[in-house]
């Protein structure tokens, strides 16, 4: 019995040590990883502070604490933004006119198609009013006003306008060419 408690408490001693030596690991490499968090915070904070503090430089504020080398790297990094943003700029802008262009073409090919249309339906218009409307009187209003003969001198006589008879003697009156009928123009004389 001895030998079997013997070698019962050897296998708990055994079991105690092996429990024991996990658990020292174990909380060994919790604080390795706790001192790495922690440092790998501090690494993280300092990165967050340095960028912040380049930021504000190219914002232009806390310039004091650069000497003049830090001050004309940070002037040519700036230039070289700069022109950066201005390719950029420039390159969005060629586009819009590009596009813009494209636009224009568009809508002159359409105002070509609407005015065609607009054409054509005032071509049947028109065609249409010849139609509906009786030749003869289109032609001989016309006729009367584009070939009526000369107006005869159907003017007031001299006398009766204040005029000596001598004078209306010597300038003979010619009918005023109006292109009216010899008719019309007698209502407006007379």
């Amino acid at each position: 019995m001895e030998i079997l408690g013997t070698y019962i408490m050897d296998k708990i001693l055994e079991r105690y040590e092996r429990y024991s030596y996990a658990e020292k690991v174990l909380v060994s490499s919790e604080s390795e990883i706790q001192g790495n968090w922690c440092h790998e915070y501090r690494k993280l904070k300092a990165k967050v502070e340095t960028i912040q503090k380049c930021q504000k430089h190219l914002m232009g504020e806390d310039l004091e604490s650069l000497n003049l080398k830090e001050l004309q790297q940070l002037e040519q990094q700036l230039e070289s933004s700069l022109k950066h943003i201005r390719s950029r700029k420039n390159q969005l802008m060629h586009e819009s006119i590009s596009e813009l262009q494209k636009k224009e073409r568009s809508l002159q090919e359409e105002n070509k198609v609407l005015q065609k249309e607009l054409v054509e339906k005032q071509k049947a218009h028109a065609a249409q009013q010849d139609q509906t409307q009786p030749q003869t009187s289109s032609s001989s209003s016309s006729f009367m006003l584009r070939d009526a003969p000369p107006a005869a001198n159907t003017s007031i006589h001299p006398a009766a306008t204040g005029e000596r008879a001598e004078d209306a003697a010597v300038q003979p009156q010619a009918p005023p060419r109006t292109g009216l009928p010899p008719w019309m123009v007698s209502h407006i004389n007379g």
